[in-house]
């Protein structure tokens, strides 16, 4: 296979397209990452794909089946975001159809961590005479596969943290102030609320403790966007939640967290797992998670359910909405220490993004 010399400027310029076109696939891969392929051959893209919805072909695949005229294939360069995979999953290993075609170069910004790659990939493209560029967008690369290398390095799903405070830093009015039949009372203005729901379509799950589910009886679904429903995860030790409440009603996927000590008849239709609630609860229900194949959980409350998870240590975002609102008293909002990445206004709401480092 013929050498050739690569300009990281150029590398990088074609590494850039692949994270954009990546981003197609977020809220449908999963488990698998969201993986962008670009094909180029004299210096012009002949090829592009993205992972495909999951159990569907992977980025490479779609890229290399794009190109027109596959004679182009073995004087061109491939560049992908994650490395390709090296074993038989729901598709084959995408090292081999590069070999298969012959593709004579390839730019991967980061290793795979997943057991089952781990850097087999590359070996086996090297093994077979490939020239393999890695580390190109590196820290661009992990950004964008934050939730596939939270999940494969740390065991655990990637958390991020969603609640709205008024301006006096309060997450919702005194329970006395509420009315008898449950609902929500909004913080946020309709723009955040749609927002909420896209972030929804992302994200693998969605998680909320008992006193929300009693106080607003939420859907926890994706109505006020395009995508689909993320998987409930309700924590209920007691089993408190009984009747016709919308996150029994199984239309949607639903995991439910109570006690090993609870022995109450479960609900039917929906997954029981019990953990002891006398030890630290979070690090057992990522567990549980994990060996679910959840690699991503949107935490959108309460107050409670959000502060254990500050205080144990498990989440890598939160995401902030400040409305206009003052409730003088009321639920107090979660407190925590964040790195501040990014404040934007949302219609007369102001939304801070902060990351765990």
């Amino acid at each position: 296979m013929p050498q050739k010399m690569h300009s990281p400027g150029t590398d990088e310029k074609y590494m850039h397209r692949c994270l954009q076109i990546a981003k197609n696939g977020l809220g449908t891969t999963a488990p698998n990452p969201m993986v962008g392929a670009v094909i180029v051959c004299e210096n012009k893209i002949i090829g592009e794909g993205y992972t495909s919805v999951y159990g569907g072909a992977h980025a490479e695949v779609n890229a290399i089946n794009s190109v027109k005229y596959k004679s182009l294939l073995p004087k061109s360069t491939l560049y992908v975001t994650l490395e390709p995979c090296s074993h038989f999953g729901k598709t084959p290993p995408c090292a081999d159809l590069i070999l298969k075609h012959q593709i004579p170069t390839v730019v991967v910004g980061i290793l795979d961590p997943n057991e089952q790659v781990a850097g087999r990939g590359i070996e086996k493209l090297k093994a077979n005479g490939c020239i393999v560029v890695t580390g190109i967008l590196a820290e661009a690369c992990r950004k964008h596969h934050k939730r596939f290398l939270r999940f494969h390095e740390k065991k655990r799903p990637y958390l991020i943290l969603k609640w709205a405070e008024t301006q006096d830093g309060f997450i919702a009015p005194l329970k006395e102030k509420r009315t008898d039949n449950p609902a929500p009372v909004w913080i946020s203005n309709e723009r955040s609320r749609q927002l909420t729901h896209q972030w929804r379509s992302e994200e693998q799950a969605i998680l909320i403790g008992t006193n929300t589910v009693l106080q607003d009886n939420p859907k926890l679904n994706v109505r006020h966007w395009t995508g689909t429903d993320p998987i409930r995860i309700i924590i209920d030790r007691d089993t408190r939640l009984q009747g016709n409440l919308h996150v029994l009603d199984k239309s949607i996927p639903t995991m439910l967290f109570t006690s090993e000590k609870n022995h109450q008849k479960p609900v039917d239709g929906i997954d029981i797992y019990r953990i002891d609630f006398s030890k630290e609860i979070i690090p057992q229900l990522c567990a549980v998670a994990h060996t679910q194949n959840v690699n991503s959980i949107l935490i959108e409350g309460g107050a409670k359910t959000i502060q254990t998870f500050i205080d144990s240590g498990f989440w890598d975002e939160a995401r902030v909405f400040v409305g206009a609102s003052f409730f003088q008293d009321g639920m107090k909002a979660p407190t925590f220490n964040g790195d501040l990445q990014s404040t934007i206004k949302v219609g007369s709401d102001t939304l801070n993004t902060y990351y765990n480092d």
